[in-house]
């Protein structure tokens, strides 16, 4: 079954890779509304306020400001009710084995991608 979210979060300072990534979800309806922020401190006070309630967040790790994993320290400390159960989706083009090693090792991720995000990446998430 293909995976399908209600709501995705898109975190990514780069405006090219979330227009892709949107359009991937979009073109093959993996996800009912899709968000996207470019700052990472606004979507920790987004989740943080409940303006957003994703059930999914694709996060790329290197940003300005905060990067992806100075994002998953901020969101350890959110009191939020469905924490337990919000997909992280590490969204990198990073090659570093230390990037992946050290996404994989946080308990909220759920899974490394490489970028750019593709149908075939997404088919993955549901096996």
């Amino acid at each position: 079954m293909p995976v399908h979210f209600n709501t995705c979060l898109l975190i990514d300072d780069n405006y090219i890779d979330n227009f892709v990534t949107r359009k991937i979800l979009e073109s093959g309806k993996y996800a009912d509304n899709i968000i996207v922020i470019q700052s990472a401190q606004d979507a920790i006070n987004a989740l943080r306020d409940g303006s957003i309630k994703p059930d999914a967040i694709f996060l790329d790790i290197r940003m300005p400001m905060m990067s992806g994993f100075e994002f998953l320290q901020e969101y350890e400390a959110l009191d939020l009710d469905n924490k337990g159960v919000v997909k992280i989706f590490m969204l990198s083009s990073s090659l570093d084995p230390t990037d992946m090693n050290k996404s994989m090792g946080n308990k909220y991720v759920a899974r490394f991608v490489h970028k750019p995000l593709t149908h075939q990446a997404l088919e993955e998430l549901s096996t």
